[in-house]
């Protein structure tokens, strides 16, 4: 089995804490100069503007390529503000493919854990032979394997986005990256270990590498692309978005890139606005009663979202949200990571009051905490509508559903293999949720998500699952809410051999949220 576990704590641990403490505070600012990407207008930060002053910005040239412009020949009062020469860094200042270095990358990242299990841990399954490999090409060869749950459901898609950015930060595109990720697993199920190629690792590495893969491209890009007033922000900028992405990092450095200025400028014109909690929540684990027997736990968790605006067409990735949970109950460090990032979206229902968009999704689920545990990924079609009402109010409504391609319920009757307790199978899931914001100072909010899952591989039996939660915010200060959260979890598992499930995990949350726009 690959060893993932330091590499999962590190994606994590610097993904998110990074981001809100490092970057830099000018980058709070509202949106208002307005440049153009897609056809459609977009909105720059003010700081560009407040730098330039009155004199316009100077576009020699320009070209875009996944929601990134870039520009060149900035005016030099630009310059003199940033301390850095006029001609300053960019995301894609190559847009030339480089075939050889992804490929060796890429190909690192087989070789390297391959070599590991053969020379250090001696593992037998590393002895891999030219017959292993043509016997595995044969459908009839894959299998379900047993590892357990934190080792499929997030440590492989970890791995998987090493695979997608080994392309993608070679200037190869999302959907090239796509399938070098969709490549790479197969290569390993296929090639790097005797056993059985794994069904459930082959979509794990693949769906999930993408979604991570894409997501974390997306926030080092944005953090590159952001202005420096000094030396000292352009080192830190450089590493934290090394810690978020550090396949692209490590090419930055091999190319002469890593804090230096070089020819073009990036200009993302996507927002990000995080919220970061520290709380305590109280949950039950066995008893379904909260009150009485339920258990305390600190948890500290982020929500992000990264969006490019109210657009008529989203593309990939144009918008996602993330959802992070760390905790310290026995069960598992990271409680819960989800994902939901667009796949294509259009406006809709132009005619009818208010604002809608049709959107495909690709969403990444995984909870693990004391009390339950769910991993999916699946596509939803979903419709989001905004209403205004005065100046300060909005109401934003979202309902969505689709195919789960693959999730893992949790079955209490299962031993398969050395560590596995839970089972496999498609299904389809439904989502909504709404939300009202009064005066920018109060948010309430409803969601509910709900599944039904057929087991493929595990006891033969069936699940719905229902999740529902209601929360409040109160800003108290400028970036500082008070927030709580109630809801519940609800497994309802129909067993064929066995005695069927039907159990509620109620939980409570209350923190204090530290809110930032970048």
């Amino acid at each position: 089995m690959r060893l993932y576990m330091t590499g999962r704590l590190f994606f994590i641990i610097s993904l998110f804490f990074c981001l809100v403490c490092c970057l830099p505070k000018h980058t709070t600012a509202q949106s208002e100069l307005v440049i153009f990407q897609d056809s459609s207008i977009k909105l720059a930060p003010r700081s560009a503007r407040q730098i330039l002053g009155s004199e316009k910005l100077s576009v020699m040239h320009s070209f875009q390529r996944d929601s990134c412009l870039v520009y060149t020949n900035l005016k030099k009062n630009f310059s003199k503000n940033f301390q850095l020469d006029i001609q300053t860094d960019t995301v894609f200042h190559n847009p030339k493919r480089l075939w050889t270095r992804a490929g060796i990358e890429w190909f690192s990242f087989q070789a390297l854990p391959a070599s590991f299990n053969y020379f250090v841990r001696k593992d037998p399954y590393s002895h891999i032979s030219l017959n292993n490999w043509i016997k595995h090409l044969n459908p009839k060869a894959w299998a379900w394997d047993d590892n357990a749950f934190a080792t499929n459901q997030i440590a492989h898609p970890y791995h998987g986005q090493l695979y997608f950015n080994a392309f993608r930060s070679n200037n190869f595109t999302f959907w090239e990256s796509s399938v070098a990720t969709v490549a790479g697993s197969f290569l390993w199920e296929t090639a790097g270990e005797t056993q059985a190629p794994s069904i459930n690792d082959l979509v794990n590495t693949s769906f999930g590498g993408i979604i991570l893969g894409e997501m974390t491209h997306r926030l080092s890009q944005n953090v590159l692309s952001r202005p420096t007033h000094s030396v000292a922000e352009r080192q830190s900028k450089e590493f934290l978005a090394f810690l978020i992405n550090p396949i692209n990092g490590l090419n930055r450095l091999l190319d002469g890139r890593w804090g230096r200025v070089v020819k073009g400028q990036v200009i993302d014109s996507s927002r990000v606005q995080a919220e970061f909690d520290l709380g305590v929540k109280r949950f039950d684990a066995k008893e379904g009663n909260i009150i009485e027997k339920g258990k305390n736990d600190i948890y500290a968790r982020l929500k992000l979202l990264y969006t490019n605006g109210e657009v008529d067409q989203k593309k990939p990735f144009d918008d996602f949200y993330v959802n992070l949970e760390v905790g310290s109950d026995d069960s598992s460090f990271v409680n819960s990571l989800n994902v939901y990032a667009s796949l294509y979206g259009k406006r809709i229902f132009k005619k009818l009051p208010g604002r809608h968009l049709g959107l495909v999704s690709a969403n990444y689920d995984f909870i693990h905490n004391e009390a339950f545990f769910y991993g999916a990924q699946s596509v939803n079609y979903n419709v989001i509508s905004n209403f205004t009402f005065g100046k300060h109010n909005k109401l934003t409504t979202t309902i969505g559903g689709g195919p789960v391609v693959l999730a893992a319920v949790p079955d209490p009757y299962l031993r398969f293999g050395d560590s596995r307790n839970y089972n496999y199978g498609p299904g389809a899931d439904l989502r909504g949720s709404i939300d009202i914001s009064v005066w920018k100072r109060l948010k309430l909010g409803l969601n509910y998500h709900g599944g039904y899952f057929v087991t493929l591989s595990g006891n033969d039996s069936h699940y719905f699952l229902h999740t529902a939660a209601g929360n409040a915010s109160l800003r108290l200060l400028k970036n500082f809410s008070l927030n709580a959260s109630s809801g519940y979890f609800r497994l309802e598992g129909n067993f064929k051999d066995y005695p069927d499930i039907d159990k509620d995990y109620p939980f409570v949350r209350l923190s204090l949220g530290y809110n930032v726009l970048f």
